[in-house]
């Protein structure tokens, strides 16, 4: 039988496991009489750790209380969280820099030296890139987290691309992180669909709306948010066939500048959007893969111009 203490951490530790747990199966976990997991359970409420109790059954889970406890991790979650922290501390989301490097301190501070040696070992070797992206407001991040997941209509002013602002109403489903910047896939109402729209850019209005019923999502939701963000927020959208294995091409293009659909083993279509179609031919000209362009028509006849004007510029030395 374990000592009281050790027993303690154990049911802890089990409690943490979001299940709920029958008395009789903790007692049989900890080698213990039911009577005596009772009496552990109120040695940890009167800790402070919220220990419920199934209605109808002897059963218990840990819930939310008024304070947060300390929590057990074990060994990979310990060495995620200290990565996670340390990738918090470069930025991304305004404001947790700070608050990411004390939760790190702390958690250091007791990790055993065979993890604390793991994380060292990444870290040294790891060289973070700012983010360059306009850092997201962590209280608009965790209000619209807080409506998806309740499942409650978000009202919030958003500025589009040319600097002017609209209220949209919507059902938020999704909080999506492409690397360098934050996405929320909501339903819009009034427009009666899907859409896309950037954290960074947008203020809540509280409160929230009424309930929703969920929608059924996208079948290919990566590949939706992704032409959300690549494709549809631009005046030209282009399609062009690359002449290269989509392995190829996915190692050149991040899904956050374009999508990729493969059409066999030796080539794959690109869809990508700008507000120019000089950022476009010069983007899909610059990667070195034979291609081909499909569309949209402005865009056919600005690469053949382009092509003629560089042409000349050879011919005539």
């Amino acid at each position: 039988m374990l000592e009281t203490s050790a027993r303690l951490l154990r049911l802890l530790s089990l409690l943490q496991t979001p299940r709920e747990w029958p008395g009789a199966e903790l007692a049989e976990r900890l080698d213990v009489d039911v009577r005596t997991v009772r009496r552990d359970v109120d040695k940890l409420r009167a800790l402070g750790y919220p220990v419920h109790a199934a209605r109808g059954v002897a059963g218990y889970r840990l819930g939310a209380g008024t304070r947060l406890p300390p929590l057990l991790l074990d060994d990979d979650e310990a060495v995620a969280v200290a990565v996670g922290m340390r990738t918090a501390a470069s930025g991304g989301v305004a404001g947790i820099e700070e608050a990411s490097l004390r939760a790190l301190t702390k958690l250091e501070t007791v990790l055993p030296s065979r993890l604390r040696h793991r994380v060292d070992g990444l870290h040294a070797v790891t060289v973070t890139i700012p983010p360059g992206a306009a850092a997201v407001d962590p209280d608009v991040l965790m209000a619209v987290a807080a409506a998806a997941r309740a499942h409650e209509q978000l009202r919030f002013d958003y500025r589009g691309q040319d600097g002017g602002e609209t209220l949209r109403r919507t059902e938020p489903h999704r909080l999506v992180h492409g690397g360098r910047r934050w996405y929320l896939l909501a339903w819009d109402l009034d427009r009666g669909g899907w859409r896309t729209f950037r954290v960074d850019r947008l203020r809540p209005r509280i409160p929230t709306g009424p309930r929703f019923v969920p929608r059924e999502l996208p079948a290919d939701l990566p590949g939706h948010v992704g032409r959300g963000i690549t494709t549809r927020a631009y005046r030209y959208r282009a399609r062009v066939t690359l002449h290269v294995p989509i392995e190829v091409a996915a190692d050149r293009i991040a899904p956050t500048v374009g999508t990729l659909d493969a059409i066999d083993e030796r080539s794959c279509t690109l869809h990508a959007g700008s507000n120019s179609l000089d950022e476009l031919a010069l983007y899909v000209g610059l990667f070195g893969f034979p291609f081909d362009v499909h569309e949209p028509p402005e865009l056919v006849a600005h690469v053949r111009e382009l092509a003629e004007r560089l042409a000349a510029a050879t011919d005539r030395r």
